[in-house]
C-alpha cells in the first residue's frame, strides 16, 4: 500500500471517530435535562407500550329510549308530564337506541373492585330528552312534541372480571372525566394489568413536547404520536395535541417520556377531535339497516339528522393535573365506595 493511501485511510478513520464522538455529545445530553422530551425516542419502546395497551380497553356504551309522540292538539307543557300522565294517555311509542364507542384505562383493581378512567360524554346520556313544537313564525313554543326517556343503560368493557356492567362512580360533566366501577367477580380467574406508570406534571408540558395516544378509533386498538400545541401550564386545564384520531378516542391515553426510555408518564386524557357539524334527511330506516336502490325516488319519511364532520388532527386533552385534582376531590367518596386510589396518583421519583 502507497504512503498517500496510508495517510488518506487514516484521514478518514479520524474524520470518522469525530462524527461518532460528535453525534453522541450532542445527542445524549438532551435526554438527561429533567424535561419532557421533545424529539422521537432513541430506543424501542415497544416492550412499555405492550404493557400500557393491555391496561387500555375499548369502552362500550348503549343507551335505550322510549319516546312518546304527543299531538300538538293536546298542548301538553313540562309542569303535565309525569308516569301517571303518560299511562293515562295512550300517546304513540318507538323504541330508540344510542350507543358509543370510546376508550378507558384500568387505574384500580384489588381483586375486590375494579375502576377505569374515561371521558364523560360517553357515558352520560341524559335521563329525559324533550322536544318541543315551533310556532307559525319557527319562535320556540312551550308545547312538547317528543318526550324521551331512558329506559336502560350499559356501559361494559369485554373481558373484565366482573358480573355487572360498569356504573359511575364519580363524573365531572365540565371536565370531561368520569370513574366507573364496579365489584369483582369472586369466581372469576381473569388476569389485569393496572396501568403502572406514574403521573406526570401536565404543567411540564411545552410547545413541541412528543407524546404517545393510545385509543380506540373507529374500535380498533391504535397507538399513535403527536406533538403537544398549546400546552396547559397553569392558566389552561388542557392541551392540543396534532394526532389523527376518529371516533373512540374519547378517553385514550396520552403519555410524555422524561429523560427518555423506558420513563414514561401519564399527561393527560383526549377527550374529543374538532368537529363540525351540519343538517342532513335521512330516510326513516338508514342505509346500514336497509339498502335502497339510488335508481328509483325514495318516498318514504325523512328525519333531520345531525352529521359530524372530523378536523382531523386537532385532538383536544385533559391535562393529567385537571384529573389529579378531581380524584383527590373525591377520595373520601371513593374510600367509601371501597376504591383507593393511592397507587394512581403516584408521581414520579426524582
Amino acid at each position: 500500500m502507497g504512503l498517500k493511501k496510508i495517510y488518506y485511510l487514516a484521514f478518514l478513520l479520524i474524520v470518522m471517530s469525530s462524527c461518532r464522538s460528535y453525534t453522541i455529545k450532542t445527542i445524549m445530553p438532551t435526554l438527561s435535562d429533567g424535561k419532557y422530551d421533545t424529539e422521537f425516542p432513541y430506543r424501542t419502546c415497544s416492550k412499555q407500550i405492550g404493557e400500557i395497551a393491555e391496561s387500555v380497553k375499548k369502552l362500550h356504551c348503549i343507551a335505550e329510549y322510549r319516546t312518546y309522540i304527543i299531538p300538538f292538539k293536546d298542548q301538553v307543557t313540562l309542569d303535565m308530564v309525569d308516569s301517571k300522565f303518560l299511562r293515562k294517555h295512550k300517546y304513540t311509542k318507538k323504541f330508540d337506541s344510542e350507543s358509543v364507542i370510546g376508550t378507558a384505562t384500568i387505574i384500580y383493581y384489588d381483586h375486590r373492585k375494579i375502576a377505569l378512567l374515561a371521558a364523560a360524554h360517553v357515558v352520560n346520556y341524559p335521563d329525559t330528552i324533550i322536544g318541543y313544537y315551533e310556532g307559525m313564525n319557527g319562535e320556540a313554543t312551550e308545547y312538547i312534541q317528543t318526550l324521551s326517556v331512558k329506559v336502560k343503560q350499559l356501559n361494559y368493557v369485554r373481558g373484565l372480571p366482573i358480573s355487572e356492567n360498569l356504573e359511575i362512580i364519580i363524573m365531572d360533566e365540565t371536565q370531561d372525566i368520569v370513574v366507573l366501577g364496579q365489584s369483582v367477580d369472586p369466581n372469576s380467574t381473569r388476569s389485569v394489568r393496572v396501568f403502572g406508570y406514574p403521573i406526570g406534571n401536565s404543567d411540564d408540558l411545552e410547545w413541541g413536547s412528543f407524546v404517545y395516544i393510545m385509543g380506540y378509533p373507529s374500535g380498533y386498538q391504535m397507538i399513535t404520536r403527536g406533538i403537544v400545541s398549546t400546552p396547559g401550564g397553569k392558566q389552561k386545564k388542557d392541551f392540543l395535541i396534532d394526532a389523527l384520531f376518529n371516533k373512540g378516542i374519547s378517553g385514550g391515553i396520552v403519555l410524555a417520556i422524561r429523560d427518555g426510555v423506558p420513563n414514561f408518564e401519564f399527561v393527560g386524557m383526549a377527550k374529543s377531535v374538532s368537529a363540525t357539524y351540519e343538517n342532513v334527511l335521512v330516510p326513516a330506516e338508514e342505509s346500514h339497516v336497509k339498502k335502497y336502490n339510488p335508481n328509483i325516488s325514495y318516498d318514504g319519511n325523512v328525519y333531520v339528522k345531525v352529521k359530524k364532520k372530523i378536523n382531523y388532527g386537532i385532538t383536544y386533552s385533559v391535562a393529567s393535573n385537571t384529573i389529579v385534582d378531581f380524584v383527590k376531590k373525591n377520595e373520601l367518596l371513593l374510600a367509601e365506595k371501597g376504591y383507593l386510589f393511592a397507587n394512581f396518583l403516584k408521581t414520579p421519583k426524582k
